[in-house]
């Protein structure tokens, strides 16, 4: 039994290549960047070189693939693809081709060395990339077909922000699988190989998933990098932290002072203190210390002070008798006989 493929392909490949015409054999080699310089080249590159047209380019490539199939040496070889074709089902009978090439080997040159193979054997079918999905190679069309299709249901689900840490987002992407085989729906490392198929679906650099199109997934800059930061870290954060924060996850030298600028200029940020920001969206208001407590009021009618208290402090990171001085200011608030505060009208 031959060496499996997908452990030292060269032998194989050269075995392979062994049943051409030399000058099929270059063409070849050049088109697949089967030499030590990995290097593929197009179809009109090859032509140029030899001074034909890349159809022409085209249909020796085809011969190539064709004459190899029907040698003595690729039925001799069948044990070594068949291990190549077994490698593919334990990683989900579908998957995407950076994927499979990275897990199959470091070296460029010998993922060459294996996508070659991959051409050669009857067993498996490479599907280009869309709109919706990127390169990839399946050995079983049914499987590959259900998982498409869970790709998209699990899409839709998806508003256009939301964010879904990993292991939540796993369990909802199975509940999308199916009749699929519960080896694969089982194996969490399957389906992230199977998410990354997706177009459509993104995951950010802190292990959450969402909308690829996202700012939150695929973020652009400063502001999306603090909004992630701050969200992570669950409660308010001085900008200064943030700054640091956005250099040690994401690798990005962040500038204080233009960390601070942007987010002053973004609704996604309230600050709530001196320095501190919150996130919008865990229900802070904007607005001066005043503005806050006037909203309290409006929303909750009269209150004592202490309550009144108690409620602004929620919203913001400011001494006590801040929200004291406020509220002795007659233009905007006014004391019941009862001893509650009200907003003046």
């Amino acid at each position: 039994m031959s060496t499996k493929p997908f452990n030292k392909p060269e032998g194989v490949v050269k075995k392979f290549l062994s049943v051409l015409p030399e000058r099929t054999q270059t063409i070849v080699v050049r088109r697949f960047g089967l030499d030590d310089e990995a290097q593929k080249m197009t179809l009109e590159a090859i032509g140029d070189e030899y001074g034909i047209t890349r159809e022409r380019v085209r249909q020796i490539e085809n011969f190539a693939i064709n004459t190899i199939r029907r040698s003595d040496v690729f039925e001799d070889e069948h044990d070594g693809l068949q291990g190549l074709h077994d490698t593919v089902i334990s990683l989900g009978a579908v998957v995407g081709e950076a994927d499979l090439l990275s897990h199959l080997s470091d070296s460029k040159k010998t993922q060459n060395q294996l996508y070659f193979l991959l051409v050669l054997g009857d067993s498996f079918s490479r599907y280009k990339e869309d709109d919706e999905f990127v390169h990839r190679w399946s050995v079983d069309d049914a499987v590959a077909q259900n998982v498409y299709a869970a790709l998209r249901r699990l899409a839709v689900s998806l508003d256009a922000e939301t964010l879904i840490p990993d292991q939540e987002f796993i369990k909802m992407f199975r509940g999308h699988l199916g009749s699929v085989d519960e080896r694969h729906k089982e194996n969490d490392e399957t389906l992230r190989r199977w998410l990354a198929i997706s177009k459509m679906i993104g995951r950010n650099k802190l292990g959450e998933w969402g909308h690829a199109s996202s700012p939150n997934v695929n973020a652009r800059g400063m502001r999306d990098y603090a909004y992630l930061v701050i969200r992570r870290h669950g409660s308010p954060m001085h900008f200064t932290e943030v700054a640091k924060s956005i250099t040690e996850l994401f690798g990005k030298k962040a500038h204080v002072a233009t960390c601070h600028n942007e987010l002053i200029k973004d609704s996604r940020f309230v600050l709530v203190g001196r320095g501190l920001y919150v996130l919008t969206e865990w229900g802070y208001s904007s607005g001066v210390v005043r503005d806050v407590i006037r909203d309290i009021l409006k929303k909750s009618g009269p209150l004592d002070k202490d309550e009144l208290i108690n409620r602004v402090l929620k919203e913001r990171y400011v001494k006590e008798n801040t929200i004291l001085v406020n509220l002795q200011n007659g233009r905007h608030f006014k004391k019941g006989k009862d001893g509650r505060y009200m907003a003046a009208r």
